[in-house]
């Protein structure tokens, strides 16, 4: 109680923002191999997701850099209390989503990765929507300034 009333956030606020960090940075570490992957990597790809790869336009792999980098800078905003961290989440948000309709809406991932396909980028919506939503609860709350 003593946390509510003094302005300080709770422990669970440090593990949220310890996982969101841990989350961006495994999706960093995933941005990274996509630019990088190697065509012996790209091979035990089955050929429609080797086109699927090699289609990608430069401004969704752009948008997948400004979502998983500003996650990241948003995830370390947030545990040094600062309401930057918002405003970033929300940036990583519509990354993600210009990503997905690049993905989904315009090249057709469903046919190509199948429905198990979507799974990842529905979770990675769904955190990113949370992500905004906890950083706002927080800013309301006096953890973030």
């Amino acid at each position: 109680m003593s946390d509510l009333l003094n302005g300080r956030p709770t422990t669970s606020f440090w593990i949220i923002g310890g996982a969101a960090l841990v989350w961006n940075l495994i999706g960093l570490v995933l941005y990274y191999s996509h630019v990088t992957m190697t065509p012996e990597a790209l091979a035990g790809f089955s050929q429609a997701q080797q086109d699927f790869f090699n289609s990608t336009p430069a401004w969704s792999t752009s948008a997948y850099a400004v979502a998983v980098n500003a996650g990241v800078l948003g995830s370390l905003f947030l545990l040094l209390r600062k309401a930057w961290a918002v405003p970033l989440f929300v940036l990583s948000l519509l990354g993600i989503i210009v990503q997905d309709i690049d993905a989904f809406a315009l090249r057709g991932a469903l046919d190509v990765w199948g429905t198990d396909g979507i799974i990842l980028p529905a979770i990675v919506f769904v955190v990113g929507v949370l992500l905004i939503w906890y950083s706002r609860g927080a800013k309301d709350k006096g953890w973030i300034s």
